[in-house]
């Protein structure tokens, strides 16, 4: 199994370029179901949940081909297997996303009941009932949704909870039901409004993308079309915090300013000046050690949960105390433990974490546990004095595309070491 070797005490100084958004480009590779023509999307990372996702819908019949400029181009003229195995399913939650366009589109889906990171409890109760709302027969059984329907019928849905993937996977199945559905306390996220976006140019009647109220018209089908897939956010977040707790200097390119607004200012908050451009942040700590910032995790746009982890390492090292406050998953403060074999001060109290800040870290041997605290030992690895070795980084994979390659283009001594070779 491939872990990351990081000596650590290097400042960062350069430019890294900022992949396409894994969250966004999920549900739009899902989205593809519904077309009835060719589709291309482009500007997809490479990532493992990219390929899942890709063969998944590979099994199903649909036509896969990876052209030039980060680009796959989809065909479902021969889909002909209506269902998502487990095998694929429980290593990606985001492969719930196919069940609201296979029921849309070909009245019917069988789609295992998902896996993913172990972060907390993320039902999908809502996915369920919302498409039992719209008229679909379901019953859950033996690990499965099994759904059917002759049309979906547009109805007025209110979500319990803000949830990203079933806000995705309703507005998905509400583009071909039959009439208007009004999804209310839908999630606001930049990726739902990504995936918005990408409908509308197949030739979905969609309102209200980006609030809590999103109003969907019903058409009788969907074109193929160009999509070009929105920047990573969390991805941006991620290296500029990595400058920071560096004491470096990081500019990321290709990526924008408004979609990170409240991770900007958490950056500021920690002595950081950031300046940004049309399509470019840098941040600069002008060899400066981080102030500790306070932050509480909530839907967007306030400040993100998958930039929790990162913001714990980032107050690790710096001056004074900060809090972490965790109100979206009920465990996700699993890297806490191996932050401290490293030498970090922090006490967690229920959804709360207090880090009282260290001038050094050192170097230890740690295990990644979800896709974010893979990034948050990373970062740290990089301020640790000595080696740091982070294992099962299939987690980092499956979110961040090339990481050790961009790293050490920003002078990061970070290389893979592959099997159980040094």
């Amino acid at each position: 199994m491939d872990k990351l070797l990081i000596r650590g005490g290097a400042r960062l100084d350069g430019e890294v370029r900022i992949s396409g958004s894994k969250n966004a480009v999920l549900p739009i590779l899902a989205a593809t179901l519904l077309a009835d023509g060719p589709m291309c999307v482009g500007n997809v990372p490479h990532l493992h949940d990219v390929t899942t996702m890709m063969e998944l819908l590979g099994r199903m019949g649909v036509s896969l081909t990876v052209g030039e400029r980060l680009a796959i181009e989809t065909d479902t003229k021969d889909v002909h297997c209506l269902r998502a195995a487990y095998e694929l399913v429980k290593t990606m939650r985001a492969s719930i996303l196919v069940l609201g366009p296979l029921l849309a589109r070909f009245g019917e889906a069988e789609v295992a009941l998902p896996g993913g990171c172990a972060i907390g409890s993320r039902p999908v109760n809502l996915h369920v009932d919302g498409l039992r709302a719209m008229g679909a027969h379901i019953v859950v059984e033996n690990g499965y949704i099994r759904a059917k329907a002759r049309r979906l019928r547009g109805t007025r849905l209110v979500l319990d909870v803000a949830t990203v993937t079933g806000t995705e996977n309703l507005l998905m199945a509400a583009t071909l039901a039959e009439g208007r559905t009004i999804i209310e306390n839908a999630a606001r996220e930049p990726e739902v409004i990504d995936l918005a976006n990408c409908l509308q140019a197949m030739g979905a009647r969609i309102e209200g993308a980006g609030t809590d109220e999103i109003v969907v018209h019903g058409v009788e089908r969907l074109q193929g079309c160009e999509y070009e897939v929105m920047p990573d956010r969390i991805e941006t977040g991620t290296y500029l915090v990595a400058g920071a707790i560096t004491k470096g200097r990081v500019k990321v390119k290709r990526t924008r300013a408004d979609i990170v607004d409240s991770i900007l200012h958490k950056l500021r908050a920690a002595n950081a000046e950031v300046k940004v451009g049309e399509d470019w942040i840098e941040l600069d700590m002008h060899g400066e050690r981080p102030r500790a910032v306070d932050a509480q995790t909530a839907p967007y746009p306030a400040f993100p949960t998958d930039m929790q982890a990162q913001f714990t390492a980032l107050n690790a090292v710096a001056e004074g105390v900060g809090t972490i406050t965790e109100t979206v998953f009920e465990n996700r403060f699993m890297h806490v433990q191996e932050l401290q074999r490293m030498g970090a001060e922090i006490h967690v109290s229920g959804n709360t974490a207090v880090i009282k800040g260290v001038e050094h870290l050192t170097g230890a041997p740690v295990m990644a546990t979800d896709l974010r605290a893979s990034a948050s030992l990373i970062l740290a690895g990089l301020v640790a004095k000595g080696e740091t070795l982070v294992e099962k980084i299939y987690h980092i994979d499956r979110g961040y595309e090339c990481i050790e390659e961009k790293l050490s283009l920003l002078g990061a001594r970070i290389r893979r070491v592959v099997g159980g070779k040094r």
